[in-house]
């Protein structure tokens, strides 16, 4: 927010400032994402920003499914769930976006440069 703030070719910005429907693959049903950020550039281009820890922003690794007793770890099936969900957060976001020429962008540790 202090980057958004101080920056010069930033002329506005705001932070889950309205919502995109979309629907889960978990339920079937539609609910509602609210992005991080919504931004302004001098250029007139509108960014809106996710920002996800960089684990997140990739696909569950399969290698890591079982447990030491070779059941499906719950910790596997959360991440395949959180994953179907931002897919499907993702893509909505993206439609929107190009609906209204904007861009769409995921943001990790590594893009905020905190993480080389």
């Amino acid at each position: 927010m202090v980057y958004l703030d101080n920056h010069s070719e930033i002329v506005q910005w705001a932070s889950e400032e309205f919502f995109i429907p979309y629907r889960s693959p978990v339920d079937n049903r539609v609910h509602r994402y609210f992005p991080d950020f919504w931004v302004k550039k001098n250029t007139g281009e509108v960014i809106v920003v996710e920002v996800k820890p960089a684990v997140q922003v990739k696909e569950p690794d399969i290698s890591k499914k079982h447990t030491a007793t070779g059941r499906v770890s719950r910790r596997f099936l959360n991440e395949v769930k959180r994953w179907g969900v931002n897919q499907a957060k993702w893509k909505a976001a993206k439609d929107f976006c190009e609906d209204r020429q904007w861009k769409f962008q995921i943001m990790t540790e590594y893009e905020l440069g905190l993480k080389k």
